[in-house]
């Protein structure tokens, strides 16, 4: 045994003080027994008899001096109950069976290095100064239920390294100052339920780099900052019900990546199993996860986070500050915030999720700034943002998506800025995005409203693109819809009312198209070019006129009655490959008439003539689309020609000598019809206005000919 120095023991009482006086030697000596004097003025601690309890309880007593047991080694367990220590107990380098203090006043406690064998306790006592447990190893578990530390805007408790081979308990603990733990190990579980934490300007809890064998349960009030940096947390995190809030000094920094109104940092931490943030979590500034690891899910539902920071002044996207910023973070499971209400930013850019994002009926309110920012994010299944109210925009750049991008029925309003541009941006953005099933842009219980409209270039989807029920923009001179070069199999494009804008499709690949009449009666011009679909989602039937009518105005609409040759071509292409040719010539007639529309609107002085040219073609042969109206010429000049040399026949012979039968049919048919002779064309004199009317249908013959036989060749070809 490790000897002390001698104590001297007051047995005196005060009539000031309820409860007895002990010295704090006696505290050992007194309940010990006879004590073994042999070592020359000094004393020792007996050796236990096997009949007497292994535990020395104090009880009621106030003790004075210090009670130092500094490098003793005491096979005994401590029980201090309703104590009162004059000075903090010093039991640095100690190494006890045991200890407990059971609602006692203490000054502090001095166990830097401790060893104890067993749980060392402080329950429901008060504590005005510094618990000091750096070093020290507990082969129990640590119990400070229902305590109080004070040590305003210090250190309360300090565990730097502290190794706890069972559980951390602190259920109903109430800390004045910074609990710190950086670096401990526990090996069960960590239980903060019901506490409170009190370090408004500082860290309530500081547990950087600490790791818990087992959960994690923080169901506490906290007004201050909980660091949890690289902590490993073997199994879950729970702060579910908790409420965290800071004082209102914030950390003024340049650094644009910074949270200067953080409350709970989990930057670079390792969570084997759920961080649940959820079921009443209320954070009244930043929750900052980046580069962590989680390896369960993410839980948000019902949370309410508010990034407090005053708004950012110019066009800063982050508004009113990061109220979730979990940039790079792992995340095994699931992210789930339903019914989650956000005032700030929710980002959480280049997150790699394996399981569902899935947000529903929630509140995320940004104005004028990015909502959500999640650009190069990798979602394994779904990402859900259904029925939900977005103040601000949905910038999801380069987001990759494994199912699909679900936004049914939310409303988009109030976008943010370009940062460089004086332009509104979109509501929401996927430029270069990849998903693999659905972009569902529709109506849900409500029509999905998307403010400062939607951007999708160069966007890669798997199955369908859907924005039936959708409304789109709401400014004449902005965005309602870019989709330049998106590919999908299926678009359809059943909005609820003319979008507000503008809209591109230039460069954008489908297989199936299936629109109405409001989406090509957008306020703003439509950019068609080079906009490629296979298919209708409702083919055109052969017969049916009126709907290939309505497209083609559909398209003039669309480009406000400019020329713009490609639409046509892909509108004709697509019919062709239907097998409806006689409707894709329609098509092409179209086109034709407008291309000759406007050349007469770039010709002072020749447009009359260019437009009476472009008449004759579409009326005589449908500018070679319609050979058999050629045909019907041909056989309508033949008939009038044939009438004309009837009544002015028979013509006088060139010469004399032949004696051939005048018939005015087949002279006119010897006119008309080119190449091909019939003996009657150069064997007649035609004098007078005959000569005229030969000419007029040699000339009439060999442009309808030629018109019929490229059709005839057409037709062979097929």
């Amino acid at each position: 045994m490790c000897s002390t120095r001698r104590t001297t023991v007051r047995r005196t009482r005060s009539s000031q003080v309820a409860r007895g006086k002990v010295a704090a030697a006696d505290v050992l000596r007194g309940l010990l027994g006879e004590n073994d004097n042999s070592g020359g003025g000094g004393w020792r601690l007996p050796r236990r008899k096997p009949s007497t309890p292994p535990v020395i309880r104090v009880v009621d007593r106030l003790v004075t001096d210090v009670l130092d047991l500094r490098a003793v080694e005491v096979p005994y367990v401590l029980e201090f109950e309703r104590c009162q220590f004059e000075a903090a107990p010093d039991l640095r380098q100690a190494n006890l069976a045991g200890v407990s203090f059971t609602d006692c006043d203490l000054p502090g406690l001095e166990a830097r290095n401790l060893s104890s064998s067993n749980d060392v306790s402080l329950l429901g006592c008060r504590v005005s100064d510094l618990v000091d447990l750096t070093d020290a190893e507990i082969a129990g578990s640590v119990l400070l239920r229902d305590s109080r530390f004070s040590v305003p805007g210090g250190l309360c408790v300090h565990g730097d390294r502290l190794t706890v081979a069972g559980a951390l308990l602190a259920f109903g603990v109430h800390t004045e100052g910074e609990v710190r733990l950086a670096g401990a190990r526990i090996g069960g579980n960590v239980n903060l339920g019901s506490a409170v934490l009190e370090n408004p300007d500082g860290y309530t809890l500081n547990g950087n780099g600490m790791q818990v064998g087992g959960n994690f349960l923080a169901t506490f009030t906290s007004h201050g900052v909980i660091f949890l940096a690289n902590a490993r947390i073997s199994s879950a995190l729970s702060l579910r019900g908790a409420m965290l809030s800071r004082g209102e000094r914030l950390d003024e920094t340049s650094d644009p990546h910074a949270d200067p109104s953080v409350t709970l940092i989990l930057d670079r931490a390792d969570v084997s199993g759920d961080l649940e943030l959820d079921r009443g979590f209320t954070s009244a500034g930043t929750v900052r996860a980046v580069n962590t690891r989680i390896g369960g899910t993410l839980s948000l539902a019902d949370a309410v986070l508010d990034a407090v920071s005053p708004p950012a002044v110019g066009t800063d996207p982050t508004g009113s500050g990061r109220a979730l910023h979990v940039d790079g973070a792992e995340i095994g499971g699931d992210v789930v915030g339903r019914g989650v209400r956000i005032k700030g930013q929710l980002r959480m850019v280049d997150t790699h999720v394996r399981g569902s994002i899935t947000i529903e009926r929630a509140t995320v309110d940004n104005p004028a700034a990015d909502a959500v920012l999640a650009n190069r994010s990798q979602i394994g299944s779904n990402f859900v943002v259904r029925e939900s109210n977005i103040s601000g925009g949905l910038e999801l750049r380069g987001i990759t998506v494994g199912a699909n991008l679900d936004l049914r029925g939310s409303r988009l309003i109030k976008p943010g800025k370009y940062r460089h541009q004086p332009r509104e941006k979109p509501s929401l953005d996927i430029g270069g995005a990849t998903i693999g099933r659905d972009l569902i842009c529709a109506r849900g219980d409500k029509e999905f409203v998307a403010h400062g409209g939607v951007r999708c270039r160069r966007a890669t989807i798997g199955r369908m693109a859907n924005f039936n029920g959708a409304v789109l923009g709401y400014k004449l001179d902005s965005h309602a819809l870019n989709a330049m070069g998106m590919q999908v199999h299926e678009l359809m494009l059943n909005v609820v009312s003319p979008p507000k804008g503008l809209v591109t499709l230039r460069q954008a690949r489908c297989t199936s198209l299936d629109d109405n009449e409001n989406f090509w009666n957008a306020t703003g011009f439509i950019d068609l070019d080079d906009f490629r679909y296979d298919s209708l989602a409702y083919p055109i039937d052969v017969r049916d006129d009126a709907q290939v009518q309505q497209r083609l105005r559909w398209l003039r609409q669309a480009m406000r009655r400019s020329y713009h040759p490609r639409p046509y071509d892909h509108f004709a292409e697509m019919l062709t490959a239907a097998g409806n040719e006689e409707h894709a010539s329609t098509v092409l007639i179209e086109k034709q008439r407008l291309r000759y529309r406007a050349v007469a609107e770039g010709m002072r002085f020749f447009g009359p003539l260019v437009l009476v040219w472009s008449f004759l073609q579409r009326s005589m042969v449908g500018y070679g689309y319609r050979p058999a109206r050629a045909l019907g010429w041909l056989i309508a000049a033949w008939v009038v020609g044939s009438i004309w040399f009837h009544f002015k026949g028979p013509l006088i012979e060139i010469n004399d000598d032949d004696h051939l039968p005048w018939n005015a049919w087949l002279y006119t048919i010897d006119l008309v019809v080119p190449i091909v002779d019939f003996g009657n064309k150069n064997r007649w004199q035609t004098p007078g206005a005959s000569q005229w009317i030969a000419s007029g249908l040699i000339v009439t013959g060999w442009i309808l000919a030629t018109t019929v036989a490229a059709g005839l060749t057409r037709m062979l070809k097929r």
